[in-house]
């Protein structure tokens, strides 16, 4: 998964089947036009980009589709492209930045200490 970038559009499918599960495509498809109001073929579309990437398996019979990747794995790659993109690689002036800019509640910093409490 080193250099799997999944792009929005492939990100709000991967959604649908970290949340549901394995699936027909059909479901799918039924499921991104009642969120996203998209047609058969641009879901059928993303898909097969999907299976290209090795995000999804598709069985057979009926095209199921299978996530192979899951979101925390997205979520930790996503999250490292964008310190190096935007912050030099530092997680660090990410999380500074983060806190300095944004009013988080006392809980919420709290829970922030915990978990660097926790890595030391």
């Amino acid at each position: 998964m080193s250099e799997l970038i999944l792009f929005d559009s492939e990100l709000k499918i991967m959604e649908i089947l970290w949340q549901e599960g394995d699936l027909k495509a059909k479901d799918v498809s039924l499921i991104a036009f009642e969120r996203y109001e998209w047609n058969k073929n641009t879901t059928y579309t993303i898909l097969k980009k999907l299976i290209k990437k090795e995000a999804v398996l598709r069985k057979e019979p009926n095209f199921i589709c299978v996530p192979l990747i899951s979101k925390e794995q997205v979520q930790i790659k996503e999250a490292k492209r964008l310190v190096d993109k935007l912050y030099e690689g530092s997680s660090q002036l990410l999380v500074s930045k983060f806190i300095e800019d944004e009013q988080l509640t006392k809980e919420e910093l709290k829970s922030l200490r915990n978990i660097i409490d926790k890595k030391l």
